[in-house]
């Protein structure tokens, strides 16, 4: 799926260097909300090796990690990951992230659009949901931008890499 100057693709496995870097330079900002990533981001052989379960992963349909890609600079800048896919519904939860340096532009917006369409369209999907922390407006405004509503707070319902437990709310977003 390509827009304007970017690329929204699948996961490779020689994406193993430059998603590393991006995840990273990123870190900060994720390892609240994405701890397993973070966690697997240790060294490069650990990371290859997470990229290769999530390559399996791919294989038996449970979950489709995306990466963003700056065509111009050929960076990863960013990563869907379409994840706790339930066919008999069917529905899934996205997971999202851009880097600093890209966020505020409209470019993850303009992406999760053509990943939503794609899994409502040529995938037959009926709901997507996100989860997200309260405190967390960049990713709240988002998912409302894309047209997702606020169906419930989840209580304790996710352990950061600090080990607190947080509520998170459930947004979710209907085929029709």
């Amino acid at each position: 799926m390509t827009f304007d100057n970017y690329t929204i693709r699948l996961i490779r496995q020689d994406d193993s260097q430059a998603y590393f870097e991006t995840v990273n330079a990123n870190k900060e900002r994720l390892e609240a909300f994405f701890p397993v990533t973070v966690g697997n981001a240790a060294t490069l052989e650990l990371f290859s090796a997470f990229i290769d379960k999530l390559l399996r992963e791919v294989d038996e349909k449970k979950n489709f990690p995306y990466v963003l890609v700056d065509n111009h600079s050929e960076k990863i800048i960013g990563y869907i990951h379409v994840k706790n896919i339930d066919w008999d519904i069917p529905k899934a939860e996205l997971g999202f992230f851009i880097d600093e340096h890209y966020a505020g532009k409209g470019i993850l917006y303009k992406a999760m659009n053509r990943v939503i369409d794609h899994f409502f369209g040529e995938l037959g999907f009926e709901k997507l949901y996100l989860r997200t922390h309260e405190q967390n407006t960049a990713a709240r405004k988002l998912a409302q931008k894309c047209g997702f509503v606020v169906e419930g707070q989840l209580r304790k319902d996710h352990r950061t890499t600090a080990g607190e437990l947080v509520d998170l709310l459930y947004y979710g977003l209907l085929k029709n």
